[in-house]
């Protein structure tokens, strides 16, 4: 338990497994649970981007979930179920949105953390994935605000979704961040 508090929020990288001396059974491995706790499945996506807008006006557009129809692939056919005027701890916000052709999905978040204007979180209460941890964050840059994604997210059918999905979604998420990338630099003219 002290390791673990030690280590939350660090990369760390095994270079091999060790295992007993005389043995050729991985079983006895000590390093076979700490593997097992820091990977357990959960994938990280992290992005970064510079924005020639202010604090305030970034935090007005990414706060209002309105507009991540704005930002989100037309193909995704993104639609947002809930109404609501402005975001707060606890909120509760439901989609439906369609990941890959023909798959139509309900998703529902729930923002978990606000600080505004500099950070929030949203996590998946429901849909596509057994976890979903997004964590926007703000930052002014002269006057400029760069704006950082961390998506954590584990696939449901445990070493099959991983074995077959991990890098289906990988890509689909990379692909989606490079379209926000795109569509945010348009709107706010970079």
């Amino acid at each position: 338990e002290i390791l673990k508090k030690k280590i939350k929020n660090k990369k760390i990288t095994f270079l091999g497994v060790t295992f007993k001396a005389n043995t050729d059974d991985m079983r006895e491995a000590a390093s076979i649970p700490m593997i097992k706790y820091l990977n357990n499945g959960v994938y990280e996506l992290r992005t970064i981007q510079e924005l020639p807008i202010s604090l305030k006006k970034s935090w007005d557009f990414f706060s209002s979930p309105v507009n991540l129809k704005k930002i989100t692939p037309e193909h995704m056919n993104f639609n947002i179920l809930t109404d609501f005027n402005k975001m707060y701890e606890g909120q509760i916000i439901k989609y439906k949105v369609s990941p890959f052709p023909f798959f139509r999905v309900g998703w529902t978040t729930k923002i978990t953390y606000v600080e505004e204007p500099f950070s929030f979180i949203d996590k998946q209460v429901s849909g596509p994935f057994n976890l979903w941890e997004h964590e926007h964050r703000f930052e002014k840059s002269g006057k400029n605000t760069i704006a950082y994604d961390i998506v954590k997210f584990k696939l449901p059918i445990g070493l099959l979704g991983r074995i077959f999905g991990s890098g289906l979604v990988k890509y689909q998420l990379n692909k989606i961040f490079e379209f926000r990338k795109t569509q945010l630099n348009k709107m706010f003219k970079k």
